[in-house]
C-alpha cells in the first residue's frame, strides 16, 4: 500500500521539528469519529459532536498560530441528511450555538469565518448565523475557516459547470478561456489555493466526497484517533510528515 494511505498512530511531534517556512497554506480536515468516540464511552452521539466542537476550537487556534492561511473543515456533507432526524437536528442546533457563542472570540482572534456548500438547504437560523459571522469577520487577516456544510464534492463540480455555462450565456466567459485553473473560479473555494494537505482522523481511508477537484494533488494523512481526541500535537505530526514528502505533481525531479 502506498505510503500516503498509511494510518498513523505513532508519537506526535514537537514544534521544533517543523519548518515554519513550509507550513501548508491550506489544510482540509475530514472531522470524523465523533459518534464512535461517544459510543466507546457509552454516551449519546450528540455528546460526541459537542466534544468535536472543542477540538475545532483548539485546532483552529493552532493553525492560526502556525500561520496556516486556510482551514477547511468538513462539518456536514450532502449525505449526512440520511442520518436520524434527531441527530441532524442536534447538529444544526450545535452549529448555531457554536456561531453565537464563539463569534466574538473568533473575531478577536482575527479569524475569517467562511462557508462552502449549499447552505440554502440548511435551517434559516443557521443560514442567518453563518452570514452574520462571514460579514463580521470579512476584514480579518488571520486564518480563514471554511465550514463545509451541506457540502459534496461532486455537487460542487456540477454547480460549477452550471455557473460556467451561465457565464458563457451572459458573455462574461469564453469557452476558449476554459482551463483547469480558470474553472476553479466557479467553485466554492474561488480565490483560494488548493489544499496541500488533507487530514482524516478516525481510521477511515477515503475522501468521502470532500474537495474532489481541489484535492487532486493534496497530500493525504490518516490517523486512528477519533476527532474529539485529535490534538495540536497530531496536527504538528501531520504537517511534519507533509514536509518530508517529495511533491512531484506527476513529474520527475532532476537527480
Amino acid at each position: 500500500m502506498f505510503n500516503f494511505f498509511k494510518k498513523h498512530s505513532a508519537e506526535v511531534t514537537e514544534e521544533g521539528a517543523l519548518d515554519l517556512s513550509r507550513i501548508p497554506k491550506h489544510i482540509g480536515i475530514i472531522m470524523d469519529g465523533n459518534g464512535r468516540w461517544a459510543k466507546k464511552r457509552n454516551l449519546p452521539r450528540t455528546l460526541g459532536h459537542k466534544a468535536g466542537v472543542e477540538t475545532i476550537r483548539r485546532i483552529l487556534k493552532e493553525c492560526n498560530r502556525l500561520g496556516v492561511r486556510y482551514l477547511t473543515l468538513y462539518a456536514f456533507s450532502t449525505e449526512n441528511w440520511k442520518r436520524p432526524k434527531d441527530e441532524v437536528h442536534a447538529l444544526m442546533t450545535l452549529l448555531v450555538e457554536y456561531l453565537k457563542n464563539e463569534l466574538q472570540e473568533l473575531h478577536e482572534n482575527n479569524v475569517v469565518v467562511n462557508f462552502i456548500g449549499s447552505i440554502e438547504g440548511l435551517p434559516e437560523i443557521a443560514q442567518q448565523e453563518l452570514r452574520l459571522a462571514k460579514e463580521k469577520t470579512k476584514n480579518n487577516t488571520g486564518v480563514q475557516m471554511n465550514l463545509a456544510l451541506n457540502y459534496g464534492g461532486r455537487e460542487e463540480i456540477i454547480q460549477g459547470i452550471e455557473a460556467l455555462l451561465e457565464a458563457m450565456d451572459e458573455g462574461t466567459f469564453r469557452k476558449e478561456s476554459l482551463t483547469e485553473e480558470s474553472f476553479k473560479e466557479f467553485l466554492y473555494t474561488k480565490g483560494q489555493p488548493d489544499p496541500e494537505l488533507i487530514i482524516r482522523p478516525s481510521g477511515e481511508l477515503r475522501l468521502s466526497n470532500f474537495l474532489l477537484y481541489q484535492g487532486a494533488y493534496s497530500e493525504l494523512w490518516f490517523h486512528d484517533t477519533y476527532w474529539p481526541d485529535f490534538t495540536e500535537a497530531h496536527l504538528r505530526l501531520a504537517i511534519a510528515d507533509y514536509q518530508k514528502r517529495d511533491r512531484r505533481f506527476g513529474g520527475v525531479k532532476d537527480e
